[in-house]
């Protein structure tokens, strides 16, 4: 059997994402190593760059995906609507992205209003955020930080490929506002 034919199968038939070191375990019967594999899934990227699907990396493995210049016709298969989501909860999110860790307090001071309890639930229930920890303050607040499935969702594999911050002008000259530098977790 055609080892590129199997992992393009393995992907295609996998709910999740696959990572380098599961795709081996699952063709070590055929005595692939690393370097076979990662040539492998070169090949298929370069194989999909003209169809309408591609394979993609994202922090949780590699993955088919649809193009997104498709996405509007690919979406009428599913009559459940994307969610929309409020400015409060993509500011949250984003604070959480360039800011983590952080604290639902760290987030209030920043956005200058009291963080709902449903935001901080709804992130957590997409499975975007995830607490790291807690701060050693008194009242030992829990520390929130983005997950893997946030990256996956956002098509991303690293923190260091969210766009930079685009600040008002107001805002630039304030050092409160500049952003950490970015990590990965």
């Amino acid at each position: 059997m055609n080892l590129k034919d199997i992992v393009e199968a393995l992907l295609f038939a996998s709910p999740e994402p696959l990572t380098l070191p599961q795709l081996l375990s699952l063709v070590e019967d055929e005595g692939v190593d690393r370097p076979t594999l990662e040539k492998v899934l070169e090949e298929l990227a370069e194989d999909y760059q003209t169809r309408p699907l591609e394979l993609a990396r994202v922090a949780s493995g590699y993955r088919f995906q649809v193009r997104k210049h498709l996405a509007p016709w690919v979406s009428r298969l599913f009559p459940e609507k994307v969610g929309r989501y409020s400015r409060a909860l993509l500011e949250t999110i984003a604070i959480i992205a360039y800011r983590q860790p952080v604290t639902r307090g760290d987030i209030e001071a920043i956005r200058g209003v009291v963080v709902s309890s449903n935001i901080i639930r709804t992130l957590q229930e997409r499975e975007w955020i995830r607490v790291v920890g807690h701060k050693e303050v008194p009242g030992r607040p829990a520390l929130y930080a983005t997950t893997k499935r946030f990256l996956d969702d956002f098509n991303l594999q690293t923190l260091e490929q969210l766009p930079p911050i685009q600040l008002e002008q107001d805002e630039q000259a304030d050092p409160e506002f500049a952003p950490p530098s970015q990590t990965t977790h």
